[in-house]
Formats: structure tokens, C-alpha cells, sequence
């Protein structure tokens, strides 16, 4: 499917994703789909075997194939990982009214450490999202400091922590490595939250409209720093930052302030 360009990502907004490892479209689905969701996710969606391409995951027609066909959701989606991507997997969360239980902090690719190349999650909200809703807490920014699954789940509360509150309709993206987790509902309506992690079966490299890449404000969403960084160990994040960048870009020079130029340097040797 042929994505116009105004529907695609600009570079500013790439590198929103970049840094915070999440991009955030409020009330992006109309009324009438959310409205359908819930009788939808109620009755269940099939599952699909890992590795699926969209088309044979979700017929033409079907909730889930709308939903990603959607031009907003669709240019995203190609700005993110390309045409054709495949479907890793999906689910319908639940929470249920006062369930009084939350989901550890966690990431959920543990053995996916690519640096230039990264699945995303479409996690979508059909009801409007309130606080004593529950929604999904993540920790902005941490996509790239790698962990085992639920090593973070002892946390409890990290500075700088998002928990979504949202209007119904919304999607957000997330990079696979993001922590992140639902919390628990303490409300009297039942949350619904579905699932997409989307595979890329090509090269993610100038995905989106780049007509933008040299706005200074690429630079200073690149280098956006959160309120959990350690002031040493936390520059660690725009490095890997920066390596990701010129993995997406193939701008082999980028840089922020020299962190990966000082180290990436090769002096030629002195002949003779």
C-alpha cells in the first residue's frame, strides 16, 4: 500500500522517537471504530502464527486490518519499520475493574540487542484512559538500556515515569526495549488495550519524510535527557542514541557534542 507523504513521519518526529522511544497519536481512531473494539476484542482475535505478513495476519476488512490501514497508522507504521511489515504477534489486555494487581516494570525483547534496527508495538486504547483507569506506565527514554525481561520489575516508581491517561481512539508506538508495564485498574469499567508488534523486513534507514532532517530542532529532540538518568552513566543513552540515528539516517558523522566521534575515530597508521 502506497503511503502519501503528508502521512508519513517527519525527521523532528523520528527523532522524538528516537529519544523517548515511544510516539503518541491522540484520538487517532474514529469513533465508530472504538465504538466496534470493544464487541470485537470481547469475541477474540485469532491468533497467527510468528513472522505473519500483514495481508495473511488480517484479511481485507477485518477490525485489525482497518485499524492499521488507518493513514495516520499507516504512515507511522512506514515511517517505523517500512512496507510489508510482519506480524510478530498480538493480544488483547484486559484489566479488570478493581483488580487490584499491576504488571511489573518490564521490557519485552530481551534477546533482541540489534543496535540499528528495532520491532515496534502499536499498543491501542479504544475508551478513554483515566488515572484510576490504570493505563500503561513506561519509563521514557529507556529503550536502550538493555535488561533481562523483569529485571525492572522491582521498581515500583522511576522520575520522569509516564502514565498514560488518554482520550479513546489513541495509539502509541512504542521501540521494542522500552520498559513499561499496565497498572492496575481501580475503577468500576473494564480497560481494554490491543497488541500489534510489528517485525521490519527491510533496511529502516530514511523510512519517513526526511525533507526536514536538517531542522535544529532534530538535534534538540536527540538530545532530550530524563529525569532518571544517572549524570554519568546516563550519557550512556545518547550515545546509543546517536548509533541509532546514523544507523536510520546513514549519516556515518552525526553526532551530539562528540560522544560517539571520540571513540569511533581510526588514526591512519604513519607510513615508514
Amino acid at each position: 500500500m502506497t503511503t502519501p507523504r503528508e502521512h508519513l513521519l517527519s525527521s523532528v518526529r523520528m527523532a522524538h522517537f528516537v529519544a523517548h522511544g515511544s510516539l503518541r497519536m491522540d484520538a487517532v481512531v474514529p469513533a465508530e471504530m472504538n465504538a466496534e473494539a470493544v464487541e470485537v476484542f470481547d469475541t477474540g482475535i485469532p491468533p497467527v502464527p510468528y513472522g505473519t505478513p500483514v495481508p495473511d495476519a488480517y484479511p481485507a476488512g477485518s477490525f485489525p486490518r482497518r485499524l492499521v490501514e488507518l493513514p495516520a497508522i499507516a504512515g507511522a507504521l512506514r515511517s517505523l519499520v517500512g512496507p510489508d511489515p510482519h506480524v510478530d504477534h498480538h493480544f488483547v489486555h484486559v484489566r479488570e475493574p478493581h483488580e487490584g494487581g499491576a504488571q511489573p516494570l518490564h521490557g519485552d525483547a530481551v534477546i533482541d540487542v540489534r543496535p540499528d534496527a528495532f520491532d515496534v508495538q502499536l499498543m491501542y486504547y479504544p475508551q478513554d484512559v483515566t488515572l484510576e483507569m490504570g493505563g500503561t506506565l513506561s519509563v521514557p527514554g529507556s529503550h536502550l538500556r538493555r535488561t533481562n525481561e523483569s529485571d525492572t520489575g522491582r521498581y515500583q516508581n522511576l522520575r520522569g515515569q509516564s502514565r498514560l491517561v488518554c482520550p479513546a481512539g489513541t495509539v502509541v508506538f512504542l521501540h521494542h526495549g522500552l520498559w513499561h508495564g499496565g497498572r492496575r485498574n481501580d475503577s468500576a469499567v473494564r480497560r481494554y488495550m490491543f497488541k500489534i508488534r510489528f517485525n521490519p523486513t527491510v533496511r529502516q534507514r530514511r523510512l519517513w519524510d526526511t525533507s526536514d532532517l536538517a531542522d535544529p530542532r532534530v538535534a534538540r529532540e536527540l538530545n532530550t535527557l530524563f529525569p532518571w538518568y544517572e549524570a554519568a552513566t546516563g550519557r550512556l543513552e545518547l550515545y546509543n542514541r546517536v548509533l541509532l540515528w546514523r544507523a536510520l539516517t546513514g549519516d556515518e558523522d552525526f553526532d551530539l557534542d562528540h560522544w560517539v566521534t571520540r571513540v569511533s575515530n581510526r588514526p591512519q597508521e604513519v607510513p615508514a
